[in-house]
């Protein structure tokens, strides 16, 4: 899909928790491609403890040719989101064509808790992942809705991972993605009449800032050999951003509303490759697969990277019937 430089010059967007890692990626996207963009964080400006603010982004934004408008908003706190839509129902006359679902508060219970099995972490663990991270994106999803159902058009995103079908990290993790994941299937039924899409994407291996100082620029050794493989080939930031670029432009969008879609297979539908030139690997790769799998390394370099695994493989992989 050709893109013009500024496709999506008078749109509205919102992409929540964007002062760091893929929310800020995605925010500068949007904001090259010419929307203007809402973002919000808890961070307003960075201090020394802080590893990104909303002026970071902002400054990114702008820095590009973008427009955008930085609101602090405490995700856990309804009233401070019903603000944040009635600022921009009033600012915007009611326009909003994209929601970004990405704010989420969970990293450092995640971190924390690894090792360990749900029964020996403090019960608080579910609400410091899930409040945020899947009630939230809930109620996002029901003010933009109420925005973009009468105007009849728009997009929402929520942004998810592969734990959404498989264990990975804990268990309120998981039970959080898959729900996420649930909410954009569901939801996009009953916005489908409205003609307003809703869909939830798992980005791949995301080198975020987080993940660059903590596991690519360390040292590698038998604890950390596996993630640096994961991560060296990973996405940046704004990869995810990409993709929703395109999917605004996509004048059949409504056919992929309902849907899981992965980072790596919108950008081979669309013919793009991330901002740094790379192609990151997809977990649909068999070639990728066997590369991550100690026992069938040694053969994913006879492998040819186009091989991909059937969605319906993974799909079974998760089937609980």
């Amino acid at each position: 899909m050709a893109q013009t430089a500024r496709p999506l010059a008078g749109k509205v967007a919102l992409v929540t928790g964007a002062t760091r890692g893929i929310g800020k990626g995605i925010a500068a996207q949007l904001g090259e491609a010419g929307a203007l963009v809402y973002i919000t964080g808890r961070t307003l400006k960075s201090t020394p403890d802080s590893s990104g603010s909303l002026a970071e982004t902002a400054s990114l934004i702008e820095e590009r040719g973008g427009t955008c408008i930085p609101v602090g908003c405490d995700h856990s706190d309804d009233q401070d989101v019903k603000k944040l839509f009635d600022q921009i129902a009033r600012e915007q006359d009611g326009q909003l064509d994209l929601l970004v679902n990405n704010a989420y508060s969970g990293v450092g219970r995640i971190t924390e808790s690894l090792g360990k099995k749900f029964w020996e972490l403090p019960t608080t663990t579910w609400d410091e992942i899930n409040r945020v991270g899947l009630r939230n994106h809930y109620i996002c999803t029901v003010y933009a809705a109420r925005m973009m159902v009468p105007r009849r058009t728009g997009l929402i995103v929520n942004i998810s991972s592969g734990g959404g079908l498989r264990y990975l990290f804990n268990v309120a993790y998981g039970v959080g993605k898959e729900a996420c994941d649930r909410m954009a299937v569901d939801c996009a039924f009953e916005l489908r009449k409205s003609d307003v899409a809703m869909i939830s994407l798992w980005p791949g291996a995301v080198r975020t800032e987080t993940i660059v100082k903590n596991v690519l620029n360390v040292k590698e050794d038998a604890t950390n050999a596996t993630s640096k493989r994961l991560f060296e080939k990973g996405e940046t930031a704004e990869y995810a951003g990409l993709c929703i670029v395109y999917l605004m432009q996509d004048p059949n969008r409504m056919k992929k509303s309902g849907h899981v879609l992965l980072s790596t297979d919108l950008a081979s539908e669309y013919g793009f490759v991330d901002v740094d030139g790379s192609t990151p690997d997809s977990i649909r790769s068999l070639k990728f697969v066997m590369k991550m799998t100690p026992s069938t390394r040694w053969l994913s370099g006879w492998i040819p990277s186009f091989v991909r695994i059937p969605k319906w493989m993974y799909s079974m992989a998760g089937n609980k019937l």
